[in-house]
């Protein structure tokens, strides 16, 4: 064939092809037509195939696809936020040819976030021992749903939580929470456990909810009644306390500074007690706690002194009831220590002879200071329970500031003890000083007093002067807010002189609640008119403490 016939067939060929439709249109086509996602939400591709324009849209606002339009192929993605319920939701994607109108539609299914608290450690193994700023950790919590912590009720007492608040702001997608679990020394030689639960505080059924499982050492041993189980106690109280300066665990325990051990020839000494503690002093500590627990096992000591907590006005601490079980005990002192209550436990040292409470916090005085709870006392001091000084009571709104300041009057009932030394000294007492002429616990004085103690005089049967603490030898309630007037059984008291009055018992400052001047409407100029009652009396000299009156 030659060449004019190949162009001419070439040529008919290409005619046929030129008149052939060339705008036939393909339908739009999507390499999947439903989508799972999870709660999570997430990202997901569709492969859009067309010859024309489409657009892609949905009236969910959770659902996102970009690009939402285009020309021709295309590889789109479909973007799902995190679900809102614990219930699963479906959406469609519809994409739309903009030639025809075609219409396709992708379905979208999400899961939701089934109620769960997990937590980020199963197992916490503790010590049965810290100090106390280092006494916690921590568990993060993940959950849907407000919870509550429960701990089981035999562990109530060695562990706890502080506040947490769980922000549920994004309906049921889990959120975390830092709690914080607080945990006590272990005193027992078992060791401790504890299956701790986190429980939803609304009624709902959970998918999932971990447990913490909390196990403490047993105690170190300390073997009671022996001098070697007195060493071990100190040592393990002078570090719980924080003292300043502790005992040296190298010297022998008859080097420790404020240590009294028993001796033979001792009064009161037992062969079972010859080396033991007799006296332990402690001072210049740091504690937020009670007493330790190992001072049950000072089962020998007689004398116990504690003194000198750091920041001691802004303690609000609890004495604890360890130390009640030491019944042998004749003195104790707890004094700047940060109290504000003591237990009705201390009762049982019925033996206590001299009680120093003085330098606390208290708001009243514990119910438990009565005459019946101890029998043998004879010494009570209460001075200086004031967190800081308010001058004028009426003129602050502090409430929490000690020195008694919730008594409603004098408290009669530590008059009515008969204690040999009562000391209310820089407290906040209000009101006055009772007379006590209707009180049938205080009898007057008698012709029968005058023959057994021929000093008193005449005056005291006479005037019908009530016999109010016979024989308390030092009485102070110096700096508090008393006014009105002073009794009669206090201003002509047979041991007036010996309390220095004008040191230790007139003498108030600022104001009352009711805004009442602190001072007494009678009080005396000097002690003449006492001594002109008391002729054979020398006179006592109130500037020189030292220096006793004689009868």
């Amino acid at each position: 064939m030659n060449r004019k016939k190949y162009i001419a067939v070439l040529f008919v060929a290409l005619l046929g092809f030129a008149c052939k439709p060339v705008d036939e249109k393909l339908p739009i086509s999507l390499n999947k037509d439903a989508i799972n996602f999870e709660a999570v939400g997430g990202v997901e591709k569709i492969e859009i195939k067309s010859t024309d324009k489409w657009i892609a849209s949905t009236d969910n606002p959770w659902i996102t696809i970009s690009p939402a339009n285009g020309v021709g192929d295309v590889v789109c993605e479909v973007k799902i936020d995190s679900a809102l319920y614990a219930e699963p939701r479906t959406g469609v994607v519809r994409i739309e040819n903009l030639a025809t109108w075609e219409t396709k539609e992708v379905t979208i299914n999400q899961k939701g976030f089934p109620y769960s608290i997990t937590i980020d450690k199963a197992d916490v193994s503790l010590s049965n021992y810290d100090e106390y700023d280092n006494r916690y950790f921590d568990v993060l919590v993940t959950s849907n749903v407000d919870f509550r912590v429960d701990i089981p009720g035999a562990a109530e007492s060695w562990l706890s939580t502080e506040k947490y608040t769980l922000n549920l702001d994004r309906g049921v997608r889990p959120r975390q929470v830092k709690v914080r679990f607080k945990w006590d020394i272990n005193s027992s030689p078992a060791e401790r456990l504890a299956e701790v639960q986190f429980t939803p505080r609304q009624s709902i059924t959970l998918d999932h909810a971990d447990r913490l499982s909390v196990k403490q050492e047993a105690a170190e041993p300390i073997v009671p009644n022996t001098r070697e189980g007195d060493s071990v106690a100190l040592l393990c109280i002078g570090r719980a306390l924080r003292m300043l300066t502790p005992f040296d665990p190298s010297q022998p325990m008859e080097m420790w500074t404020g240590v009294t051990l028993w001796n033979e020839g001792d009064r009161g000494c037992t062969p079972e007690n010859v080396g033991r503690v007799r006296r332990a002093e402690f001072t210049l500590f740091n504690t937020t706690e009670k007493l330790p627990f190992e001072v049950k096992y000072l089962t020998a000591a007689e004398e116990l002194y504690f003194f000198g907590n750091t920041n001691t006005f802004m303690r609000s601490l609890e004495l604890g009831d360890d130390i009640a079980e030491l019944t042998q005990l004749r003195s104790l002192t707890v004094g700047a220590y940060g109290l504000v209550d003591v237990p009705e436990s201390l009762a049982n040292l019925k033996n206590l002879e001299h009680l120093d409470l003085g330098a606390n916090n208290f708001q009243t005085i514990p119910d438990v200071l009565t005459k019946e709870n101890f029998p043998k006392l004879r010494a009570l001091i209460l001075n200086a329970n004031q967190r800081n000084t308010v001058y004028d009571l009426s003129n602050t709104v502090k409430t929490e500031i000690g020195g008694f300041i919730d008594e409603p009057e004098f408290p009669v009932d530590l008059i009515k003890w008969g204690l040999d030394t009562l000391v209310l000294s820089v407290n906040y007492l209000q009101g006055e000083i009772p007379d006590l002429l209707d009180d049938d616990d205080f009898p007057y004085y008698t012709e029968q007093d005058l023959i057994e103690a021929d000093t008193l005089p005449r005056f005291l049967v006479d005037n019908k002067i009530k016999k109010v603490m016979p024989t308390t030898k030092r009485f102070s309630i110096n700096l508090n807010r008393l006014s009105g007037k002073l009794p009669d059984w206090l201003l002509y008291h047979p041991a007036l002189d010996w309390w220095i009055p004008y040191s230790l018992v007139f003498p108030q400052e600022g104001r009352a609640q009711d805004g009442t001047a602190a001072m007494f409407d009678n009080e005396p100029i000097n002690l003449n008119y006492y001594y002109e009652v008391y002729p054979n009396k020398k006179m006592a000299d109130s500037y020189a403490p030292e220096q006793e009156p004689t009868e």
